[in-house]
């Protein structure tokens, strides 16, 4: 079940190739991207050929939204390329520069496209659908062209259009500059820790010696971590600023009123299921804390249960590590549930290197999926420790790349990209999966606590934890709407309030150190506005659809598998309720606490038993 892995190589030379993911799938080399990116640059001007004439005939019509596309497709394959290679070091000038070429090529596109919706407005809805019905080439256009007409109160001119579009390099720099500060350039700290070893806390040694069984360790790791974070506060104040403004500057721009409804309206997400998450979860908090202090007893802790405790193991005695090829092993089996296709697909992906796995010197934290080469195949970067944690991980992460696959097969690229607050969906059901496959492997009493624990640590980091962060996103970007000062001592201060409140510090449930005020500027989320909510309702989404599926519910796994393959063909509380669950309720909210609650019956059941 599981292995002794030996200290991962930091220096991605020498990582096997099998460990890495292959680029070339997208280019053969950088030579092939540079030379695509000229003839592809070379055709944005075509865009302006349809200019005053889209009205002319749905046949004209047609022809320039699969002239659009057809460029966004290739633009996006350049783009994944250029991050991607970007993301494997940091360090290197090379690929940043070739993301700075894309962003300046998007920014030409959408100025030669910024026609487009202004002059389509002026149609009217009349005349499109008579386009729609009469050209069948404009079917796979109709939801996009019936959105724009919903969007029609915050479509601006054509020549405003445009200096929005030609502002979009603006718009990147303050994420782009906290990237390059907190992967690459930032003065991560050096601490002894037991057995006199060294360590560098920089956010992959954080993530490990968070996680470490010696309170000692864990405690100076995450003082010295953010300790060294505050000593940044300013500049990391700046960028956030940076990025609140630029969001003021849009949603002010298109007449929202609010950055919140401006990030919802796109995806015709209500306000209210923003504001249901909060309030729901600091409904729930009263179950945070039975865990909170489920955690404490489990522990063994006879003084204060600290934050720096959070992310240590729940059962000392079980430390479970697994190889590379035993995760793989365990995930695809626990897929078994979604069919052989599905399952198949994983394998593939293994083994056809979709896969960068372990973290070396310079590449990005953390770990994501990108499904943006629409006729390649969606890749993966990892920061693989062998831990259970990064098992669920891998799962996580596959579960947005079958999202993306299936949907770039089964969907037109119109409509094949899925949206944000669905995105997490596929991903937090295959932990589901996962963790009841383990569960139905593992019979001793330590390893099951284990287990059991860490599915509440997935709810505490997701539904509790996102839904916190989404609480002190909201209030920071009303204090930029309100013109108030967003500095670092400001956010820290907010941010310190909030995580006391949802951690019980007040009442010594889990007490949280003054330096955790300085944790908001480690989480880079904070950069994509209102993002961040959307793991807390996926979450929830992915219980109730599971819960299904893992019943044997046949007709249930094909409503999901469905959902999969539509991609953004309709809006996403559309197709979740197609999927077999609505948004718009406090259902998945209540469902996932109530399961929360039997975990930890079963928990406390094992407890007494042994």
């Amino acid at each position: 079940m599981s292995v002794v892995m030996a200290a991962q190589e930091r220096d991605r030379a020498k990582i096997a190739d099998a460990h890495k993911w292959n680029l070339a799938d997208i280019y053969p080399s950088e030579a092939g991207w540079r030379a695509q990116k000229e003839k592809i640059t070379a055709e944005l001007p075509r865009m302006r050929d349809f200019q005053g004439k889209l009205g002319s005939s749905a046949a004209t019509l047609a022809t320039a939204l699969e002239t659009m596309t057809g460029l966004d497709k290739e633009l996006s394959r350049l783009y994944v390329y250029a991050s991607m290679l970007s993301d494997q070091d940091t360090r290197v000038a090379g690929p940043q520069g070739m993301q700075q070429e894309m962003q300046q090529i998007y920014a030409n596109f959408g100025a030669q496209a910024s026609y487009i919706e202004p002059e389509l407005l002026k149609l009217g809805m009349e005349t499109l659908e008579r386009f729609i019905g009469s050209e069948p080439r404009l079917k796979t256009y109709a939801f996009y062209l019936r959105d724009i007409v919903r969007r029609e109160a915050h479509t601006l001119t054509d020549a405003e259009e445009k200096i929005l579009a030609d502002a979009a390099p603006l718009a990147g720099s303050a994420s782009n500059i906290y990237t390059i500060l907190s992967n690459a350039d930032f003065p991560y700290p050096t601490i002894a820790v037991s057995g006199g070893r060294m360590v560098k806390v920089d956010q992959a040694g954080y993530g490990e010696l968070r996680t470490s069984a010696n309170r000692d360790d864990r405690k100076a790791a995450m003082s010295a971590f953010f300790t060294a974070l505050g000593s940044f506060g300013r500049t990391f104040g700046t960028t956030m600023n940076s990025s609140v403004q630029k969001a003021l500057f849009y949603s002010r721009s298109r007449k929202y009123p609010s950055n919140l409804e401006a990030s919802l309206n796109g995806p015709n997400i209500p306000v209210s299921v923003y504001t249901r998450l909060v309030d729901g979860v600091n409904r729930h908090l009263p179950t945070f804390h039975r865990y909170l202090k489920l955690r404490k007893r489990m522990m063994g802790l006879t003084d204060d249960l600290h934050y720096y405790d959070l992310y240590a193991p729940l059962v000392a005695s079980v430390d479970l590590r697994y190889s590379p090829e035993q995760a793989q092993q365990h995930v695809v089996a626990a897929m078994a549930p979604l069919g052989s296709d599905y399952t198949g697909v994983l394998q593939r992906a293994f083994r056809e290197r979709w896969l960068d796995w372990y973290p070396s010197e310079g590449k990005v934290s953390g770990a994501y999926s990108n499904g943006g080469a629409y006729d390649v195949h969606p890749y993966m970067l990892l920061n693989y420790l062998g831990q259970y944690n990064d098992v669920s991980t891998l799962a996580h992460e596959l579960g947005h790349t079958m999202h993306s696959y299936y949907s770039n097969k089964t969907q037109p690229y119109a409509t094949a990209g899925y949206p944000t607050f669905v995105a997490e969906v596929a991903s937090t059901f295959n932990e589901a999966l996962l963790i009841d496959y383990m569960l139905k492997q593992i019979k001793d009493t330590p390893t099951r606590l284990s287990l059991l624990g860490n599915y509440l640590e997935g709810i505490k980091s997701t539904v509790f934890r996102q839904t916190q962060f989404a609480e002190f996103e909201l209030r920071m970007h009303e204090m930029g709407q309100k013109g108030e000062p967003i500095t670092g001592d400001a956010l820290a201060r907010l941010y310190l309030d909030i995580t006391r409140r949802y951690y019980g510090h007040d009442q010594k449930v889990t007490i949280v150190d003054d330096y955790i005020a300085h944790e908001w500027s480690y989480i880079p989320h904070f950069y994509r506005d209102f993002y961040v909510f959307q793991y807390a309702t996926s979450f929830t989404a992915a219980e109730a659809l599971s819960a299904k599926v893992l019943s044997g519910d046949q007709a249930a796994t094909r409503r999901y598998l469905t959902f999969l393959g539509s991609g953004g063909s309709s809006y996403p509380i559309d197709l979740l309720k197609d999927a077999g669950v609505d948004m718009t309720t406090d259902e998945p909210l209540d469902l996932t606490i109530r399961k929360m609650n039997e975990v930890m019956d079963q928990m406390e059941k094992l407890l007494a038993e042994r």
